[in-house]
């Protein structure tokens, strides 16, 4: 497995989107969907805080997490990344977009991205993502690329696993 970080941050082009590193300039863009913990952010402050602990968590080699831009205008639309298990060479996929661009392909372009660089260049043997049930825009898109429900959570939460991955096992 080659895991993060690397010498040079990835920069992932796809359909429409380019997966790349959030920079300071980015943050007062995406404060709404700026998320550590399963906490949101509601001020600027807290984004550029959030985003200190992303950024810690990538160098240490725990994650990495994109911002996806508009491959025509550059402007971070949302984010998404694989934020923990690489220990076990594994990586929870997870994703958010502002409501403004849902509905017009980026996330599946920029999911799309995420797991063939999560196959090939850090070489997971598990990719899983985990939603609720009421998400059900998350859920349709998920089982798209090839998820499979393999388990209901609590909280109303239902895990998912990358369908090619579970026959290769």
């Amino acid at each position: 497995m080659r895991l993060p970080p690397y010498d040079k941050f990835p920069i992932i082009s796809g359909n429409k989107i380019v997966l790349r590193e959030i920079k300071s300039s980015d943050i007062n863009d995406i404060i709404e969907i700026s998320f550590y913990d399963a906490v949101q952010a509601t001020t600027p402050e807290q984004a550029i805080a959030m985003q200190a602990k992303i950024d810690l968590d990538y160098r240490n080699g725990n994650s990495i997490h994109w911002g996806i831009a508009d491959q025509s205008t550059d402007k971070i639309v949302g984010t998404c990344g694989y934020y923990r298990g690489f220990d076990n060479g594994e990586g929870e996929l997870g994703c958010v977009l502002l409501p403004q661009y849902r509905g017009q392909g980026y996330m599946t372009s920029a999911l799309s991205s995420a797991i063939e660089f999560g196959l090939h260049t850090i070489g997971l043997k598990r990719i899983w993502a985990v939603t609720t049930l009421q998400n059900e825009k998350a859920i349709k898109l998920i089982e798209h690329l090839n998820f499979v429900k393999i388990k209901d959570l609590a909280d109303d939460e239902v895990e998912y696993e990358l369908k090619q991955l579970l026959t290769e096992t």
